[in-house]
């Protein structure tokens, strides 16, 4: 089984001002002389932490990571202002265009397989392979399943806490009761629905429980732009015209070499969505990971996927 590569330091970190309002935090690792990749991080609102760094060979592959706007190390933080899908997509072509580079690969899982997608739809002809991992689609069945109704039934205690900040007579529209409140003047407001928000989903991650990343998601350096951008996101529906927009898309990118990678068990985003996307991309490469629910670092998650960088690190360069 693969396993990720040893930890890496970047050869180079910057600042990109893609607006007036926001500057965007990136780095590259590996071989500057490498075949280029991005790696498109999940949330939106997650930032991105070393360990992203080590699903690419660093003698082959060059490796471009970024916090999108309001998070990690781009600022203003947890800014919702200018933040929208498209905003997003148009930096990944500032910051391509910023560090010379023709094309690339892209990698993406949970919303990062969502930001692979748009981008790919709107700049096919700069991607060279999709590297796809816990399909996300950003469909309202897809947001009602995890915040409203469904999940809550395979985890009732979980739920009963991510509930607890929102007032019985609001429970009907959980995105739009949590919107209320992470966009509040109130600053206390704020952090109890950021915590309980991020919590829920740090909670239901992996296949097996793992206290460690239920904790991470609840800090509140983390869970404020988390949960603030996530729900202006999901509120907003994406910024999409229609909720099916990226798999009625999908047919101008069926030439670009794609493996889409999703755990059976994969309660955040339910693997009905990578079946879906599959079926609209006949010529993808699906794997159903028998033993695995969202996370990245999931054994048989993490190996398919350095196999697949492995494999294709050679090839179109």
């Amino acid at each position: 089984m693969n396993k990720p590569y040893p930890p890496i330091e970047p050869y180079d970190v910057g600042t990109l001002e893609v607006s007036p309002l926001h500057t965007l935090y990136y780095e590259q690792v590996g071989n500057p002389d490498g075949k280029p990749v991005v790696f498109l991080h999940g949330g939106p609102g997650g930032g991105v932490n070393p360990d992203y760094r080590r699903y690419f060979d660093p003698d082959k592959w060059r490796v471009v990571l970024f916090d999108q706007r309001g998070c990690g190390r781009s600022t203003p933080f947890a800014e919702l202002r200018e933040n929208t899908t498209w905003d997003l997509v148009a930096d990944m072509e500032r910051l391509r265009v910023h560090l010379g580079i023709d094309n690339w690969a892209v990698f993406g899982g949970s919303w990062g397989s969502t930001l692979s997608l748009a981008y790919a739809v709107t700049h096919a002809e700069r991607c060279t392979e999709l590297f796809l991992r816990g399909i996300f689609l950003l469909r309202k069945k897809e947001i009602d399943w995890f915040y409203q109704e469904g999940c809550s039934r395979l985890f009732p205690d979980l739920w009963e806490q991510y509930q607890a900040p929102i007032p019985v007579n609001e429970r009907g529209d959980m995105v739009t009761a949590y919107y209320r409140r992470l966009t509040s003047d109130d600053a206390n407001v704020r952090r109890e629905a950021a915590r309980a928000w991020s919590t829920w989903e740090g909670s239901t991650l992996r296949l097996l429980p793992d206290a460690g990343a239920a904790a991470k998601f609840g800090q509140d350096s983390f869970a404020e732009a988390f949960a603030r951008i996530e729900c202006h996101y999901f509120i907003n529906r994406g910024f999409f015209s229609e909720d099916n927009y990226l798999l009625n898309q999908a047919a101008s990118i069926q030439h670009i070499p794609t493996v889409i990678v999703h755990g059976r068990y994969d309660v955040i985003c339910p693997v009905e969505n990578a079946w879906d996307l599959h079926r609209v991309l006949p010529n993808s490469e699906l794997h159903i990971i028998a033993d695995a629910g969202h996370a990245l670092s999931e054994p048989g998650i993490t190996s398919v996927l350095i196999d697949y960088t492995d494999r294709w690190a050679a090839a179109r360069v």
